[in-house]
């Protein structure tokens, strides 16, 4: 397994829960490690994205201000920090790794190894 998600559990709205991805030393071709999430019912959709190589960040708009993704490059580990949660964040989360361009960043298609996904449920 290249990519392990761990992280996830049941909190209030309002509350925090932070996610890891572990990922393989070296991790295989990728220059960006993602996070995803699919709600039920809905389709999978980008969340957060952090580049390899100087850090920086890219968020949905739905969770701008909210989420943080960092990384710790000596854990070989992306983490997404989640506060302010709301009910509408329920999901499985996903990371996943991308060798695409900075311009695709939110294209599920250009990731091309992913975790096994942790369930994130908020509830009112």
């Amino acid at each position: 397994v290249q990519l392990q998600a761990s992280g996830g559990g049941l909190v209030q709205a309002g509350g925090s829960l932070r996610l890891s991805c572990a990922h393989s030393r070296g991790t295989f071709n990728s220059n960006s490690i993602g996070w995803f999430r699919q709600a039920p019912r809905k389709e999978r959709e980008f969340v957060a994205t952090i580049r390899r190589s100087g850090g920086s960040t890219y968020y949905a708009d739905s969770v701008k201000g909210r989420f943080t993704i960092s990384k710790d490059a000596a854990k070989n580990t992306v983490y997404l920090q989640m506060n302010s949660l709301e009910p509408d964040d329920t999901a499985v989360y996903y990371c996943a790794a991308t060798a695409g361009p900075t311009s695709t960043y939110r294209d599920l298609s250009m990731y091309h190894t992913w975790g096994q996904g942790t369930q994130v449920t908020v509830s009112s």
